[in-house]
């Protein structure tokens, strides 16, 4: 893919979504900013819908050199871009746009190395056998980071016919074995060496009383509310737990990467601005 325009003063760039009120994105940014002397640069957010995305690209000026997307953006952003990267194409799912100085937009998804690396941090660089809480974009970059890691099967423990046809579908599509199971059986499913749970908040509380005597790595991609039931539960049971700030921050130190073109960016600095940004809410 094209680089990026190269850092300079007076760049701009956001995160978009809906909801988005929420969003740690500006403060891990803006952290990144101030370590690496990035004084002109601005990162703001921005309440976007499926409707308006295209509207929002339109009216982007040469300034503008990237963009992180939530929901419900991530698949919606793909026929809009000049192109996406093989990472993104994976998955159908691109969470980062890069705003190059000859005006194309290129999409990237940092989930899936954000992932990776959210687990190599914690010792975790290989599995044979995995579990994934939900369905769903994430879910998917779920099951390619797992792909990376080497997994010969992953259970997918989603609620309804569709979502399993889906995740089956997935794995076909990214060279890994996907064992579909009801929501019914969730708990069961809990004894892999690695659960990755993708749901929305509240929809693991029900799975803490569950928690097998001698768990493994759970990595819950919530930040907020931390810690959730699960991932309490798993903790005192004395599991190891990666959380979602730890995905966020992975994933926007390749944002900062990308759309500054600067490396490595500040991982250490990030990661304090976003812990104390939730300590404070």
């Amino acid at each position: 893919m094209t680089s990026p325009a190269p850092a300079g003063p007076a760049r701009r760039a956001a995160v978009l979504g809906s909801p988005i009120a929420h969003s740690l994105s500006p403060v891990l940014h803006r952290a990144a900013y101030r370590a690496l002397g990035l004084d002109g640069w601005s990162y703001d957010r921005f309440e976007i819908g499926e409707a308006e995305l295209a509207p929002f690209l339109g009216r982007l000026g040469q300034e503008w050199a990237g963009l992180s997307l939530t929901m419900p953006l991530k698949r919606a952003v793909i026929p809009l871009l000049d192109e996406i990267s093989d990472t993104a194409a994976s998955v159908s799912a691109v969470n980062t746009v890069i705003l190059t100085d000859d005006g194309r937009a290129l999409g990237e998804n940092t989930d899936i190395p954000g992932l990776v690396a959210a687990l190599a941090e914690r010792g975790v660089t290989g599995v044979e056998r995995a579990t994934v809480l939900g369905a769903g974009a994430t879910a998917a970059s779920a099951l390619a980071a797992l792909g990376r890691l080497g997994a010969a099967e992953v259970t997918a423990c989603v609620r309804g016919e569709a979502r399993a046809a889906e995740m089956r579908a997935w794995g076909e599509r990214l060279g890994v074995t996907v064992v579909a199971a009801p929501w019914a059986e969730a708990a069961k499913a809990l004894d892999a060496p690695l659960v990755i749970a993708t749901t929305p908040a509240g929809a693991t509380d029900a799975l803490a009383g569950a928690v097998p005597p001698a768990p493994g790595v759970l990595f819950d991609v919530l930040y907020e509310p931390w810690p959730t039931a699960l991932a309490a539960a798993w903790s005192a049971a004395g599991g190891r737990v990666v959380g979602g700030l730890d995905l966020l921050v992975h994933q926007a130190v390749c944002q900062v990467e990308l759309m500054t073109g600067l490396a490595p960016a500040p991982l250490v600095a990030m990661r304090e601005a976003g812990e104390a940004a939730l300590a404070d809410r």
